[in-house]
């Protein structure tokens, strides 16, 4: 497994990264542990959660399978680098208080406790803010922030699906305040959706952010969804779905799979190893349902695209081209 800086802190984490949204939804907790496991196995050390996981009457479930996972023993918490986020109301479905959402000094600390409870450590490593909060001023939010910093039961902050202005405000009034700011933004970004590199990822470069794409495959779409609805009948479902309903999408997403077989490449590795290439980008996340599924994201880091292939995938899916001039008419 290859390794590197998250950003501009000293932490070392995988260039894959384990997402646990299905864990508790769609994969049981048994099945949950062994894929942890196997990932550790593997080299993975970073791991993704967030309090919200588990969805609907069941949030923070993902979380407390992790936090069992952990109690387990075996050093496993040492070994892992654990992010996980705050933003969402946790209160009971029905009973949504005032204050117990968003990003506020008393939901954050209400919040990380219940985090850390949940998953059953002192400590979070990578606490992110999993979408901005435009009531509460980021001078609030940081004081939150140095406060559980000091507490030691967070170590760094990040952001995720933060524009790139919304990055440099943070850390700017996080510079006045003479404290860390920012260390990672996780963003949509991938072949199909590279609007990122517009604004998001320059910010994030120039303010020493790691990027952790999230969606990789695009909610499938990049997964080989045309051949296994030849091969296999499974009709593609959700964003796919509503993608490949375009004719012109259809014939685009084809010709990335044409293209792909003519390399003897799987195209849901070929997505993961191209966003490995991308500058700035720490590692994508990727959220295994089974055992098959992240061997299969495995594989992608050992996976060298040729220049001929990044190019082809580029004609496919041109980037919007640098800023200012990717706004140009």
């Amino acid at each position: 497994m290859e390794y590197t800086q998250l950003g501009r802190t000293g932490l070392k984490v995988s260039r894959l990264v384990l997402g646990t949204m299905n864990f508790g939804p769609q994969t049981d907790e048994a099945d949950s542990h062994a894929i942890m496991d196997a990932a550790l196995g593997a080299g993975i050390n970073f791991f993704d959660t967030a309090n919200v996981y588990g969805w609907g009457e069941n949030k923070g479930r993902t979380e407390e399978i992790i936090g069992n996972w952990f109690a387990k023993g075996g050093e496993r918490r040492d070994k892992v680098v654990l992010a996980t986020k705050v933003y969402a109301n946790m209160a009971a479905e029905g009973d949504a208080w005032p204050n117990h959402d968003k990003l506020s000094a008393v939901n954050i600390r209400r919040a990380v406790d219940a985090s850390l409870k949940r998953l059953r450590t002192d400590h979070i490593d990578l606490y992110q803010f999993h979408h901005i909060d435009r009531a509460t001023p980021f001078e609030e939010i940081w004081q939150a922030v140095d406060t559980l910093v000091q507490q030691g039961k967070i170590l760094y902050a990040g952001s995720s699906n933060f524009p790139g202005y919304k990055i440099a405000q943070a850390n700017e009034v996080a510079a006045r305040r003479g404290t860390f700011g920012l260390v990672s933004e996780q963003c949509l970004y991938n072949l199909a959706e590279r609007r990122a590199e517009m604004e998001i990822i320059p910010a994030a470069q120039e303010y020493g952010l790691g990027v952790i794409p999230w969606s990789p495959l695009h909610g499938g779409l990049l997964g080989g969804v045309i051949k296994k609805e030849i091969e296999g009948g499974r009709r593609a479902s959700g964003r796919a779905a509503d993608t490949l309903a375009d004719p012109a999408a259809r014939a685009r997403i084809q010709a990335y799979e044409d293209l792909l077989d003519k390399h003897g490449i799987e195209p849901g590795e070929a997505a993961l190893a191209w966003l490995l290439t991308r500058p700035g980008v720490t590692g994508p996340i990727v959220g295994p349902r089974t055992a098959e599924q992240l061997d299969s994201a495995l594989r992608a880091v050992e996976l060298k695209l040729s220049d001929e292939l990044l190019t082809g995938l580029d004609e496919i899916f041109p980037g919007p081209g640098p800023s200012p001039e990717a706004f140009a008419w």
